[in-house]
């Protein structure tokens, strides 16, 4: 199961995190934050986070469309004008995504949703979470490497995890998204009816940004529990690497919107493919950071795994060197 280019010493520390998982993630047990940041540097260059980012970000292009189709199909189930509703969602997510890149999202959805009978789409909803999982199977692959695990669920297994992970996901997305929607509206409604009141709409506008921030936590703690094959599993709410990952993820967003605001060489350079590449660009930021909050929620584990180890040998004087 474990991979076994490691050495014997380091492959203990990564077998005892795949069998002893850490109750507390925040509690590094002694070890300085130090050592944490520099095992996570090295482990990034090793595991080849910046290529393997590389890869998500064409999973994710590759699964976007049918994540939207599906996710819309489903409201469809309940509600005629889903269409409409959940483009009214997607709005909320446009503060992130650099607005070349959310227009030509917002025109193939259009495009694929009109040219598409509610019957058709509806029956190809398994076909589009076929598709779109492939994104959240990437990432299952990626989070192996990243705690030096191999894959021993069967293909069919693994693939129907990562269904089930991708609706999971997808539906928080929405409700978060949604979160953002409500906030905005009640505010609108707050200022509408009480003039005012504008302490009271910036505090509605606030709850909704809280909720849909504790929501993309949870899709975090979602993909960081349920994607490596690792032989116990431990439940976090919130760990370093989810506060990492999405502080990443928020603040690399904001980067590039600032960066094509002032220095827009993509269009120059690519031309009409310019907004495919900016979105391409955003997915290597979202997956980059996924992968960099996964390495340390791993490199924690292992550390602290180490010096366990370290202290058991000691105390029964068998002291073997550790990977440093």
């Amino acid at each position: 199961m474990f991979e076994q280019s490691c050495p014997p010493a380091e492959r203990s520390v990564w077998e005892y995190v795949s069998h002893s998982p850490l109750e507390g993630m925040w509690d590094l047990r002694g070890v300085p934050i130090k050592v944490v940041a520099k095992r996570t540097w090295t482990a990034v260059n090793e595991d080849n986070l910046f290529g393997r980012a590389s890869q998500l970000a064409y999973y994710f292009f590759f699964a976007l469309f049918p994540t939207l189709i599906a996710m819309s199909s489903l409201m469809g189930l309940a509600a005629k004008s889903a269409t409409h509703i959940y483009v009214q969602l997607l709005d909320k997510i446009a503060s992130l995504v650099p607005p070349a890149a959310f227009g030509i999202v917002m025109d193939t959805f259009h495009q694929t949703t009109q040219a598409s009978s509610t019957r058709k789409v509806t029956l190809g909803l398994l076909t589009a979470l076929w598709s779109a999982s492939v994104g959240v199977s990437a990432i299952q692959d990626t989070l192996n490497a990243v705690y030096k695990v191999r894959e021993t669920r069967s293909y069919w297994r693994a693939r129907g995890e990562a269904i089930i992970l991708t609706i999971a996901v997808s539906l928080v997305l929405t409700a978060a998204l949604a979160a953002l929607l409500g906030g905005s509206i009640g505010a609108d409604l707050v200022r509408y009816k009480f003039a005012g009141a504008i302490a009271v709409s910036i505090a509605t506008r606030t709850v909704g940004w809280i909720v849909a921030t504790l929501l993309m936590v949870l899709i975090f703690a979602l993909l960081y529990f349920f994607s490596p094959d690792v032989q116990k599993r431990k439940w976090h709410w919130f760990s370093p690497g989810s506060a990492i990952g999405l502080l990443g993820w928020v603040l690399g967003s904001l980067g590039l919107r600032l960066y094509l605001h002032w220095f827009d060489s993509y269009s120059v350079t690519y031309g009409s493919l310019g907004a495919v590449i900016i979105l391409l660009t955003w997915f290597y930021v979202a997956g980059l950071m996924l992968l960099l909050g996964a390495e340390v929620n791993s490199e924690i584990e292992a550390a602290v795994a180490e010096q366990l180890i370290l202290d058991k040998q000691v105390a029964e004087g068998t002291v073997v060197p550790l990977p440093q």
